[in-house]
């Protein structure tokens, strides 16, 4: 298995032999209804499009996570597994073979099964997917939920080998958590047992600029987060990748 962080929430991940783009925003701004004015994201020079990618894969439908810039980018002959909103966005630009799943549904390229779970929420009852992707030929596993929203239900899939999720809060005045970190990852580190943790959502050669990252407040930081863990599951690794550095994780 081998995870490269892309910036903010995109990476690219190997595993059963098989390339997959998740969330990616790779080229252009990041912004959300097209108001720059209230949030924006911008990186330096827009990144190169990995080589000989097999899938893409969608956790949510907003900006975010299918990134419409870079969706129009790609190429759109690609699969694509997505949540019923990102699904929306990739049908919407032309792709050609889309795969959307619903809570507690697979499917399986080769020796490669992805199952969605619930995610996020977006709505009162909507909720974004979270994934755990398997290798069926090595059981070698990996579980990715960007926001921090953790289910009891996960139980049920321990011992997961990586654990990809945010690891600091950010909030909102009066709004509350945007992303849930910290208190979230340690209770998913619990349920899970992962030999491995990575940071998402926060971070990477990235910045920001707009009235939401006036109010918009982090709350801890990695090397917090793995000092908490380490007193209950000392075991568990923390890495905390360094953008466009492939990392292969012997687990």
């Amino acid at each position: 298995m081998e995870l490269t962080y892309l910036d903010s929430n995109s990476w690219l991940i190997v595993i059963a032999g098989k390339r997959i783009l998740l969330d990616p925003w790779l080229v252009g701004s990041l912004t959300f209804g097209n108001t720059p004015w209230l949030f924006k994201g911008d990186r330096p020079q827009d990144r190169s499009i990995p080589e000989n990618v097999d899938l893409i894969l969608l956790s949510q439908g907003l900006p975010d996570h299918a990134h419409p810039p870079t969706l129009r980018h790609l190429d759109q002959s690609l699969p694509v597994v997505a949540s019923p909103n990102g699904a929306k966005v990739v049908q919407a630009i032309g792709y050609q073979t889309i795969h959307t799943l619903n809570h507690n549904q697979k499917i399986t390229f080769d020796q490669l099964e992805i199952l969605a779970l619930k995610g996020s929420p977006v709505g009162p009852t909507t909720f974004e997917n979270g994934y755990l992707l398997k290798d069926l030929s090595t059981g070698h596993s990996l579980y990715y939920e960007p926001h921090g929203y953790h289910w009891p239900s996960l139980k049920q899939y321990a011992p997961i080998d990586v654990l990809v999720t945010p690891l600091i809060n950010l909030t909102l005045p009066l709004l509350g958590p945007v992303i849930k970190g910290q208190a979230s990852a340690l209770q998913a580190c619990e349920w899970l047992k992962p030999k491995v943790v990575l940071p998402t959502a926060a971070g990477g050669d990235v910045s920001f600029e707009g009235i939401v990252m006036k109010f918009l407040k982090p709350q801890g930081t990695v090397a917090d987060f793995e000092a908490m863990l380490h007193q209950k599951q000392p075991d568990t690794s923390v890495l905390e990748p360094v953008s466009g550095q492939a990392y292969p994780l012997l687990v």
